[in-house]
Order: structure tokens, then sequence, then C-alpha cells
């Protein structure tokens, strides 16, 4: 203040002096309280790496002490009581440790036993999952190994096999299926392609030398260094099957190859020369024979790249429809028609389409050796009694038709037999159906007669398609004609992008064929082979429309094995198939996979189109089995709820 004293007093009116005193004085009282608050909280620290801070500069006021910290809260957490039991408490609340998760599969045990390495079982959703890492080979005795035919146990205990019992299917009891993968002759190779094949195959792929033993000199086959040779001949054609088919044309011009005839069928077949040489005037022929004491005729075929599977006229119906077949062949067959009252030749009658031809060509024809005569006879009286009509009878030839529709039946005399099958019998009901002795009789509405020529037919929504059991009734043609198109497009996409022309594909199956728009799309884009239609006993039966189209096709259910030898088929294919055996529930779906590891040649394909999920299962059982597979997108993109498995089985 006495400095202030000192100072003039016109200073200290200034209006500048009063400005630095007020300046002063703020910044003291500014300074005054952040002492104070540093006092009680600490200054924080700008600089790390000097460890300097704003407030070192202060000390603090001698009289106050900092504020101690607040003390930490410790909570303790009780220990959980000791677990003494699991298990599901039911709807009273009472715990049980004796319980089951989803639905298992009885027979996945058994099975189990079998396999190299099991990864873990798991849950998901209802259903358990058993993850295979590698399946092992089945015994190298099992190359040929047929198991709907090959059950020995069940052969040993039939009572009867008079009637061809013990030829017919015989499926492996549960727990007892194929759980092995069937393995390869030793020395096989890359089969021959089509048309080559028709005329020689390797020895290697089929080594049996039965059939070469016993019909080598009737032109049937030969062995030529490392491969069997088909001359094209057979027991009544031995000039060759070309002049016999020649021959039948001749007869009844009005058989027409590849016109009016389409689908034909060939009863005990040989090695199927006769449906090899029809392929080349556009007729498709289902050739049929047992595994009798020449086994392997069905297996020759299939190896020469024709239609053909294994089936019998015995004691069950065949797994065809009614009118399937254009036209039945049977030449020397060994089969006798007008046994217990005529029951066998009912069943080709059932299956023969309205105004079709019945070809025979036997010693009963042609010999007139008492015993043969008296065949002839009774044939000629059963066909009378049927009311086929005998159009030509030519050296060994024996041509019959059957009617157009019921007028002949209802004519007859009363008591003639055989009589009228029942009104509430379906003659399209195959799987596992007894024969019948009654002629089916024809639909009055002329459904299977009125068929179109070929090729036409292949596209031309048939009438009978009205006659199928399934959803919906208006629509019908408008989803016939929309399951055809979808199919083009696809098979269009698969021979673009996949480049199925470079497959050398032959011998197809479609394991869900539905109206058969994937075969007709196969034809339509000229792939040189032919495709086995299955409609699953799962779905809806429209293997009547199948033949109508002029495609052929069998009855199936994928939870047993198919009628056929291992390693005759180059491509599968499975449209949805898996996830409707999934719901269905009735078995594992690594059986149907294992069957198609059976039926695949090496170096064939499988395509499998279905949902996400299956497919991701199915991935794991591929790669177990050793299939080399890759996952695609579906055309709608790589967001829709389908993929498609890509499998190749390789050497």
């Amino acid at each position: 203040m006495k400095f202030l004293a000192t100072l003039p007093l016109d200073l200290l009116k200034t209006s500048s002096f009063v400005k630095v005193t007020a300046f002063t004085l703020l910044s003291l009282s500014l300074l005054f309280i952040f002492n104070h608050f540093s006092s009680t909280y600490s200054s924080p620290t700008f600089f790390s790496t000097s460890g300097y801070s704003h407030s070192s500069s202060i000390a603090p006021s001698p009289d106050r002490s900092p504020a101690p910290p607040p003390p930490k809260k410790i909570f303790h957490v009780p220990p959980l009581p000791p677990v003494e039991r699991m298990g599901v408490v039911d709807e009273n609340g009472v715990m049980s440790d004796d319980f089951k998760i989803g639905e298992f599969d009885a027979s996945l045990i058994q099975d189990l036993r079998n396999f190299s390495q099991i990864q873990e079982v798991e849950e998901e959703g209802s259903d358990v999952r058993v993850r295979i890492k590698r399946y092992k080979a089945c015994d190298p005795s099992m190359t040929d190994y047929i198991p709907s035919l090959d059950n020995k146990e069940v052969l040993q205990r039939l009572n009867s096999s008079g009637r061809g019992e013990k030829y017919e299917r015989h499926c492996p009891e549960e727990g007892k299926g194929l759980n092995c993968l069937v393995p390869m002759p030793k020395g096989y190779k890359t089969p021959i392609p089509w048309p080559k094949s028709r005329d020689e195959v390797w020895f290697n792929n089929v080594p049996h030398t039965r059939l070469v033993e016993d019909k080598g000199g009737q032109n049937w086959i030969s062995i030529k260094k490392d491969k069997f040779v088909f001359p094209g001949g057979g027991t009544q054609f031995i000039h060759g099957a070309d002049k016999y088919l020649d021959q039948i044309s001749a007869m009844v011009p009005d058989i027409a190859f590849g016109y009016n005839t389409r689908v034909a069928l060939d009863v005990g077949c040989g090695v199927a020369s006769f449906g090899a040489f029809l392929m080349q005037r556009n007729v498709t022929t289902l050739s049929i024979a047992p595994k009798d004491v020449h086994e392997n005729q069905i297996q020759f075929a299939l190896e020469r790249g024709v239609p053909a599977m294994i089936s019998i006229f015995a004691t069950h119906r065949l797994l065809f429809p009614s009118q399937a077949f254009d036209l039945i062949h049977c030449s020397r067959c060994r089969i006798n028609w007008t046994r217990d009252d005529g029951v066998l030749l009912l069943e080709a009658n059932r299956l023969l389409r309205a105004g079709g031809y019945f070809v025979w060509a036997a010693q009963p024809v042609y010999k007139h050796e008492e015993i043969l005569q008296e065949q002839w006879k009774e044939m000629e009286d059963l066909t009378t009694r049927i009311c086929w009509e005998l159009v030509k009878k030519e050296g060994y030839i024996a041509i019959w038709q059957k009617p157009m529709n019921n007028s002949c039946y209802l004519s007859r005399d009363i008591g003639v037999l055989p009589p009228i099958c029942d009104s509430n019998d379906d003659p399209d009901d195959v799987w596992y159906a007894g024969l019948k002795a009654c002629i089916t009789k024809l639909p009055s509405s002329g459904y299977g007669a009125n068929v179109t020529k070929w090729p036409a037919r292949l596209h031309q929504p048939p009438d009978r398609l009205q006659s199928i059991k399934m959803d919906g009734h208006i629509s019908r043609k408008e989803i016939f004609k929309a399951e055809s198109k979808y199919w083009n497009e696809i098979i269009d996409s698969y021979v673009r992008v996949y480049h199925w022309k470079e497959y050398n594909l032959r011998n197809v199956m479609d394991m869900r064929a539905g109206f058969g728009g994937f075969a007709a799309a196969v034809h339509d884009l000229q792939i040189d082979c032919w495709v086995m239609n299955v409609v699953p006993v799962s779905g809806f039966n429209t293997l009547p429309v199948l033949y109508d189209r002029g495609l052929i096709g069998v009855m199936h259910d994928w939870c047993e094995p198919f009628d056929t030898y291992p390693r005759t088929y180059d491509l599968l294919h499975a449209a949805g198939l898996f996830s409707v055996e999934k719901k269905r529930k009735r078995c594992n779906i690594s059986r149907i996979m294992l069957e198609m590891d059976r039926m695949l040649r090496p170096g064939g394909r499988v395509y499998i189109r279905d949902s996400l999920h299956v497919i991701s299962e199915l991935e794991e059982i591929a790669s177990a089995m050793g299939w080399v597979n890759a996952r695609h997108d579906v055309g709608e993109g790589p967001y829709a709820s389908w993929k498609i498995l890509m499998c190749e089985k390789r050497f």
C-alpha cells in the first residue's frame, strides 16, 4: 500500500490502472480456487513421459490432507451344490436317466461295427446323426454283390422255389444291410464308350466265362484277347439281330419300329443284343432276366450300355405299370406262360399296351414233336381266351396283338376263364404286389391306347395324366409342361457349364423322376445315353405317364437295394430325394448313399439338388466314401435354400 501511496494521484485515477488492478485481483481469485480443489482431487497427468503435471508447481495447503480413496467392495460367489444326478424331467416332475434323444435308427448300431472310423454322435433337433470319417471296403468276394438277390439267409429258409421264388427280391433284414464299399474286380478298366461298347467290353470288367461256355455256339458272346465280343446273335437269331428285326417288321409292318413301337420289353434277354440293335431304330428296349444259372446276363447288357435290370416272372408283379410296353418279346426265354391258369401270360397282358404286340420265338412255334405241339395248343387256347389275336406265324416266330378295348372281354361266354379282375384292383399297384390270374380291364376312357406317335409323344401331355392320384386336377397339363421347361433349362446349363458331352455318359439314372422332365431334356439336348427313371414309393405313381411319353422307368423304395449289379451307371441324378427320405424316416440316408456307390461305375458322377441342410450332411457321407465332391449354387443364386452337390467316384 506504501507503493500505491507513492504513485501520483492522477495515475490512480486513470482507466488503464483500474483495468490492470481488476485483472490482477481476478487472477489471484482464480489461482486460489484452483489451489483449493487441487488439494482434494489429484491433478490429471498430461505428459506421462516426463511425469510433469500442471499442479506440481502449487504446494498443497499445510493444514489440509488428501481424502482417502473409497474402500473396494468384495463380492463372494457361493459355491454351486454338487451334481448328484442328471437326466430328463417328465411332465410329472420325475427325473429319469433312461431316455432317448430323437428317433434313432436301430440298424445303425449294427452298421457301426463295420465302419473304420466313427467321428461323433450328435443331436440335431429330433434326430441323431452319426458322422463317419471313412467307410471300409467290403470283402473282395463281394465284387458282384446284389443285396436284394444275394441274401443267402433268406434263400435257405424258403419252403419252395418251384415258381422262381429264389430269384425274386429278398432284402436283408434290419441291421444287416450293406455297410461297406463294394470293391471292383482286379484289373478293372474304364468301360469302352458307346457305340463301340455294343460290340465289345473289357474282360476284366465282367470276368465270368459261364455264358461263353454255354452259349458260345449260338453267336451270343465270345472271348478275343482281353475282351468279350458280341456278334449280335441269339438262340433263335443266330444270323444276327438286325436280320431278325427285319423279319419281324416284314411279318407285321404295323409294328413300325421307332414310330408306332417306341418302348419294348425283352424277357429273358441273354446279353441283350435284341435291345442293343433296336436302339438304332429309335426303340428303347428294357431287357430283363433273372440272376439264374447264367448269372451275369444283365451285367453284360449294362456293361455294353443297353437298358437292363434284373427281374423275373415268378410270383409277384413286375415293377412296371399297366400298358407300359408297345411290344413284348420272348425268344427262348424259358418261361412256361400257361402255368397256374396262365398267370404269367396275364402279367404280360397287364404290361402290354392296348393294341400292342407279343412276339414269341420258341420251339413250340415250329417243332412238331408231341410235347412241343401240346405246349403250342395250350398257348393258342390261352391267348384266344384273353382275346389276343394271332396276326402272324412264320417260321419260328408267332406274333399276337392285344385288343384295343374291352368289347371282346365282355362278349365272352359266362364262366370262361380267366375272369376279369375286380373293379377295385389297381393295375398300377406293383410294389410287392402278388400276381393275379385275371384279365386287367382296359380303361373305358381309352387311356393308354390313345398315345401319339414317336417322337411327338415325348412332349405331348398324355391323357392318362388325368388318372394319376396326385394333388391338383385341372392344372396337371400345365404342371407337366412346366416341369419339362424347368429341366430343359437346367440340363442345358449342365451341358454348357459342366461339359456333359465330354463325360461319355451312357447309363444314366434319375432317382426321383416325376413326369420324366429330366430324361426328356437329356434326349432333346442330344446326350447319347438312356435314362432309367425311378419313381419312389414315397411319392405319386407317375410311371404310366413316363411310359406314355416313350420313356422307361421302374417303381422302387430307396431304403432298399436296387435290382442291378455293381458298377452299372455312369451318372446318378437325385433332385429333392433326400429331403423326402429324411422326412419319411424309414432309413438313414447313408444307406441310400452306399447303394449309390455300389451302382456307380468308377469314374462315374453324381448330381444332387437338395436343401442346404441336407447337402451339408451328404457332403460328409460322400467324403467318407472317398468321393470327390463340390458344392455349387443353383440358378437362383448363392442365397437360395437349395444347392447342387456334384460328386465323382474316382478309381
